[in-house]
């Protein structure tokens, strides 16, 4: 199966969402909060850089219950910047 490209709109988004992981992160390692939501700390680099702007929603989840970030503020934090 062949992926279809991201717009720029969902490779910005992505980007939003890493920085956002990489700030609730703070000081824990990459390799702690991983090990927490149950993924690979080579799946949080790679959402936490952008290479992977669209997750799993069950990642997602993940992260978000070991960040303790809601899904609420994950969405509104997410979303296409007003221009």
């Amino acid at each position: 199966m062949v992926r279809t490209p991201l717009t720029p709109e969902e490779r910005e988004r992505g980007e939003r969402f890493g920085r956002l992981l990489r700030e609730a992160r703070g000081d824990r390692s990459m390799a702690d909060v991983a090990a927490e939501a149950g993924v690979s700390a080579e799946t949080l680099r790679k959402i936490e850089t952008g290479r992977a702007p669209t997750p799993a929603f069950f990642t997602v989840a993940a992260l978000a219950r070991a960040l303790d970030l809601s899904m609420d503020e994950l969405a509104d934090r997410c979303v296409p910047l007003e221009v």
